[in-house]
């Protein structure tokens, strides 16, 4: 091996002080598993998981520090100083001086919604996942999407295919509509894990401006969004993610967050706001829903715990290491010809499943083909985000959704390269195989969300 002598050597980030073995199952077993599961691998155990990418929420790995954070921890019901801790850490990295804890996102999600959305209303963002789609049709308002162009093309790199359409927001913003809120959700779960361009939510704040209407961020990973802006915007290269982050919140009226995404929480999330109206006018519904305002459904030792791995999130060299790992699986997969969503993003990479199992069709969801053929080759665990997540509406109809894809969700600070190089053979071994694959049907539970506790049957 050769190298440049004039290059500095960058060691590993992590060293290991605790191990924790990992489940050997056979493939027999593991057929057993998903037919009993209804080949839905939320119903798997995760004892029976190999390598666990099904989501990047909660799985991720806590520091030392916030290990440590936990003894010291105040657990008092009201006024705690662990909540003053993290209020502080909050506050001091989104500007936001109102800090609702919750305990998780989708609380947050819940609480914002219930207090601006109206039946009928429309609310634009530039990707709305799952639980925030469910939350504002809950309420009888729809929840539109307005991706980039270069959302749609899903193969070919661009550097912000997480921007929303500003032309097709402009539009919305000058109809009849009631739009009580735009969300831009940074990075966009939808397009793949990719990033917002900081030019694009100034656009965005500045059209909202315009029409009156409050713009809030679904912050969950904003500091990967941060790492990807700073790689991809010249303008940003020399700048600090938390500089950058800072950008991004001063445009907003607020946000919602899991912590358990950029916050390195295997539990809780927030809703900060900059109207000190709305926050009061939210208090009564934490209270009832959550808990007081000063703890909100978490212990007094989660919201330290947050409040340092909300700074770990923003430190350069862990983000360095966090997109290397993602890039590094992408390449894997990329040189076995399977296709990608392009650029890697921050937190996953996204198969394209609809393109690669093109023999099955939509409404017989490749991708959850591809999910359940990945568990029973190698005991790998994805998330399949297609038809089955996306494609059932309100009104209980089925729709295509824009893609069929699978999402490979990598928990912080958790497995190694070599766990990473195992999910790749495990995908060679599935593209020998790949067009004896055949879709399901759902057989129970076709209602919204029913990815997550729908049962189903080969085909």
């Amino acid at each position: 091996m050769t190298s440049d002598p004039t290059r500095e050597l960058i060691p590993p980030a992590y060293r290991t002080k605790v191990v924790e073995p990992i489940a050997r199952t056979t493939i027999a077993q593991r057929e057993r598993l998903l037919h009993d599961a209804g080949h839905n691998v939320f119903h798997v155990p995760a004892s029976s998981v190999a390598v666990d990418l099904l989501t990047d929420s909660g799985t991720g790995a806590m520091s030392a520090a916030q290990w440590g954070s936990m003894f010291t921890a105040d657990e008092s019901y009201a006024g705690a100083a662990s909540f003053d801790r993290f209020r502080g850490t909050v506050s001091e990295i989104t500007g936001f001086a109102h800090v609702l804890p919750t305990h998780q996102g989708r609380a947050a999600e819940k609480l914002l919604m219930r207090a601006l959305v109206q039946t009928g209303d429309v609310v634009p963002g530039n990707g709305h996942f799952d639980t925030t789609r469910a939350h504002i049709e809950a309420l009888g308002a729809s929840a539109l999407d307005l991706p980039c162009a270069a959302n749609a093309r899903s193969s070919t790199a661009a550097p912000f295919k997480g921007n929303i359409n500003v032309n097709a927001l402009a539009d919305v913003l000058s109809s009849d509509a009631r739009v009580p809120l735009v969300l831009i959700t940074i990075t966009s779960n939808r397009a793949g894990g990719q990033p917002v361009s900081l030019d694009n939510l100034h656009e965005t704040a500045a059209l909202c401006r315009e029409a009156n209407v409050p713009l809030f961020l679904d912050a969950a990973r904003f500091a990967e969004n941060a790492a990807l802006a700073q790689r991809s915007d010249v303008e940003l290269n020399d700048s600090s993610p938390a500089h950058i982050a800072r950008a991004y919140f001063d445009l907003a009226a607020g946000c919602t967050m899991s912590a358990k995404k950029d916050g390195h929480g295997n539990i809780g999330g927030f809703l900060a706001l900059r109207d000190a109206a709305l926050a009061k006018a939210i208090t009564p519904s934490l209270i009832l829903d959550e808990g007081f305002i000063t703890y909100g459904g978490l212990a007094g030792r989660d919201l330290d715990a947050i409040a340092i791995g909300l700074r770990e999130a923003l430190e350069p060299d862990y983000l360095r290491e966090r997109l290397h790992q993602v890039d590094a699986l992408w390449q894997m997969l990329h040189a076995l010809n399977i296709p990608l969503v392009a650029p890697a993003g921050g937190h996953a990479v996204f198969i394209d499943a609809g393109r690669w199992l093109a023999h099955i069709p939509w409404n017989e969801y490749p991708g959850q083909s591809l999910v359940a053929a990945l568990y029973r080759t190698g005991g790998v665990r994805a998330c399949e985000l297609g038809s089955l997540m996306f494609g059932l509406l309100p009104d209980g109809t089925e729709r295509r959704a824009e893609h069929e894809f699978v999402r490979l969700a990598i928990p912080r600070r958790v497995y190694g390269h070599e766990h990473m190089c195992y999910v790749a053979e495990t995908f060679a071994r599935v593209a020998e195989m790949r067009q004896s694959l055949r879709g399901f049907r759902v057989t129970s539970m076709n209602e919204p969300l029913r990815h997550f506790m729908a049962k189903l049957a080969p085909l």
